[in-house]
């Protein structure tokens, strides 16, 4: 696996591209998640045969977009199976607390957002899945209901959360299904939004559709009134779908129960390493925030006070024109035009004084607006930083259950090793015992045969007696 967090194209100077790294799809490049029955199996490619796949034949089976595609199709296969068989199950409708339905929109949503083309802002790069869901309004009326819907939720402030909110209004109306379609056939409307090689823009798009028929058996109410959709952090748990020993003991015996059981402990072996990168990671971009406010907190104190400063020179100039005012009014009612060049120089010392009354007023806008823009600035940091320190209690709560299934797995391979040298001793006991039988056959063969030739040699020696007698 090289790389669990898709880095962006270019260094990460603003805080949108940071929260972008931590929120993308966890992809598999340099493993193949393949479905055995039920089960998530992951195998390394450089240690296997790539057979073929429900993978086009064209594609390169080593190309990391091509593994992404089928490692999504796979993960929704998944959900959505293990979704409809424990909805079926509970035999009641589903809520948003629900597990299985949650990890359902967010493999849906990382399948939306592969490929997407990203679209410059003010603050950067954005990607959002919000733009190709509202073409289902335009290509089938009946979907304006939900996107008049999604608009008019109180609590919605970006295209993330109105994109999630039309997922959830999508799988009430039983709907889902058909808006996939419909927008999964119209290609040339898709281009605007994703690369040529995105999911949605290939066969797997289609095959996913396909999937979410099932999902219209369930039921779903699901309440978005006071659910916070914009900062949610969408991260697929893996440990939902991962095999069990036990399960995998029913299907393989011997040496296969072993290499599978191997096979997940390496799994997760590998998936902790990068589960602790990305956190060591997602805390040194924490530590950069914190300096970066910190730099413009002190920014924003030097700006107050040179605003209170400007203030000041304008109080200043403003006493001064006044009393230049004063004393032109006095000159000339004292002189009257006897003292008309001094009113000239006065005049014209008021209207350089003016000027720069306004160049300081001027000056006093520009750093009140550097000053809203800087408070702004500190608003949303501080918002950026606790949503990524809550994707880093995440990921750490997520950490520590791999780690455990880590120690079960080990635990498992250890107690399975330990059958099979048993049985490696039994076997070389029952080689040993064969052989010393062998030998034993021989000395019985060896010593019928002695006994045979001293009953041919009674045998004759009787006869001979005999004929003596006679």
């Amino acid at each position: 696996m090289s790389d669990l967090t898709p880095q962006s194209e270019a260094p990460t100077p603003t805080t949108d591209k940071i929260t972008q790294a931590a929120r993308e799809t966890i992809y598999l490049c340099n493993f193949r998640v393949s479905v055995d029955g039920e089960w998530l199996c992951l195998r390394e490619l450089n240690d296997i045969s790539l057979t073929p796949d429900p993978e086009p034949a064209h594609e390169d089976p080593k190309d990391p977009i091509a593994i992404e595609r089928l490692n999504l199709m796979n993960m929704a296969k998944l959900s959505i199976k293990g979704l409809i068989e424990s909805a079926l199950n509970l035999g009641r409708t589903l809520d948003s607390d629900y597990a299985p339905l949650q990890q359902f929109f967010v493999v849906m949503e990382h399948c939306l957002k592969h490929g997407l083309k990203s679209k410059k802002t003010f603050l950067g790069q954005n990607k959002s899945f919000w733009g190709p869901l509202e073409l289902v309004e335009k290509l089938t009326p009946e979907a304006g209901e939900i996107t008049a819907s999604v608009k008019d939720l109180p609590g919605l402030k970006t295209p993330l959360g109105r994109g999630r909110a039309w997922l959830r209004l999508a799988l009430m109306q039983k709907k889902l299904s058909d808006y996939m379609k419909t927008i999964i056939n119209r290609k040339d409307l898709l281009s605007e939004f994703y690369e040529p090689n995105a999911l949605m823009m290939e066969e797997e798009g289609a095959v996913i559709a396909g999937l979410l028929v099932g999902l219209n058996v369930i039921d779903a109410n699901l309440c978005m009134k006071g659910e916070d959709l914009d900062s949610q952090v969408g991260v697929i748990d893996f440990s939902m779908y991962l095999k069990d020993g036990a399960h995998s003991s029913k299907s393989t015996e011997g040496d296969g129960q072993i290499t599978a059981i191997l096979d997940q402990k390496n799994y997760v072996e590998e998936l902790n390493r990068h589960l602790s990168a990305s956190v060591n990671n997602l805390q040194a971009k924490v530590d950069a925030l914190e300096k970066s406010n910190t730099k413009l907190t002190e920014e924003l104190a030097v700006a107050n006070n040179r605003i209170i400063t400007l203030q000041e020179e304008l109080e200043r100039v403003k006493e001064e024109s006044s009393y230049f005012v004063e004393s032109s009014r006095k000159a000339s009612r004292a002189d009257g035009t006897a003292n008309g060049q001094v009113l000239g120089e006065t005049r014209k010392q008021l209207k350089e004084e003016t000027q720069l009354r306004l160049d300081v007023e001027k000056e006093l806008e520009v750093q009140i607006g550097m000053k809203q823009e800087m408070e702004l600035s500190m608003t949303m940091l501080e918002k950026d930083i606790c949503e990524k320190h809550d994707a880093l209690v995440e990921l750490r709560q997520q950490l520590d259950e791999m780690r455990t299934l880590n120690h079960e797995l080990s635990t498992k391979s250890q107690s399975s090793e330990a059958g099979a040298k048993q049985k490696s001793d039994i076997i070389s006991r029952l080689e040993e015992k064969t052989n010393q039988m062998g030998s034993i056959i021989k000395q019985l063969e060896s010593s019928e045969k002695d006994m045979a030739k001293q009953a041919r040699n009674l045998n004759t020696a009787a006869e001979k007696l005999i004929q003596r007698q006679q």
